[in-house]
């Protein structure tokens, strides 16, 4: 990924960290882009420590005009974006459908669905005019089957699923790949979230609920965010020419399972 400009939302922390320190290992310059500048900025020091470059850019996936500014921050600074990473996502509510509220749901599409078409349409933009480009969606596990109490979030990943088939047909022909990736549970801050919220809704302790997370995996283990950032090199770089439209499923066994 020498010299390769990559813009990855969520990038300050979880995944969307992994990924951009993986990038930036591999040679890349790296945009993060997100709300959290503090995360943002840990992430982009480490990236410095070793001699990688990295920006940090606060933005709102919620808002266009957000994302057009990050997109022209990265143009005025690279003149280029070869790679987007559409990581940036909320878990949404713990409930079931019947009690939604919908502006919860409406939310969740929002960030997870909306943001990533804001995103990609956008890099679009100058990756048809320069005939070349690679762009990453991060679904989920949760997306491609039925999700008890997690309805907005499982729908909302099954819609990036679409999105990147559809977008590999029509960006195809200006040399354009896209693809996706689907994690099954990563481990850190978010699964633990969702964990806890889980368990006081069924009046569970938090390390029963904990320990049924890794039931339905062949390896009986949660994955590393640092698993799912080589995932993402791979899918990124020149090695992976010929692949376009796929979902790549790094779940430690999970959808063997279902």
């Amino acid at each position: 990924m020498k010299d390769k400009v990559a813009i990855v939302t969520g990038g300050g922390k979880g995944i969307g960290r992994a990924i951009s320190i993986a990038f930036a290992a591999e040679g890349a310059m790296v945009v993060m882009a997100a709300r959290d500048l503090l995360g943002m900025e840990d992430t982009a020091k480490e990236i410095r420590s070793y001699g990688g470059r990295a920006d940090a850019i606060v933005t709102d996936v919620r808002y266009e005009d957000q994302i057009k500014k990050m997109v022209a921050h990265t143009l005025d600074q690279y003149g280029q974006i070869d790679v987007l990473v559409n990581n940036s996502g909320i878990t949404g509510p713990t409930a079931n459908l019947a009690e939604i509220d919908l502006n919860d749901w409406n939310e969740v599409m929002t960030v997870n669905l909306t943001g990533p078409m804001l995103c990609a349409r956008e890099v679009l933009k100058p990756m048809m005019a320069s005939r070349k480009g690679n762009i990453i969606n991060i679904s989920s596990e949760g997306g491609r089957s039925g999700f008890p109490m997690r309805g907005p979030y499982a729908v909302s990943k099954r819609g990036l699923i679409a999105m990147t088939e559809t977008l590999a047909i029509e960006a195809g022909e200006y040399g354009i790949r896209v693809n996706c990736i689907s994690p099954g549970r990563v481990r850190g801050e978010r699964v633990e979230q969702v964990v806890k919220v889980k368990a006081e809704l069924l009046g569970l302790k938090y390390d029963e609920v904990m320990a049924t997370l890794t039931m339905d995996c062949s390896l009986k283990r949660l994955i590393e965010p640092s698993e799912v950032a080589t995932a993402a090199v791979f899918l990124a770089c020149d090695e992976s020419s010929a692949i376009t439209g796929h979902t790549l499923v790094v779940s430690c066994g999970k959808h063997m399972l279902h």
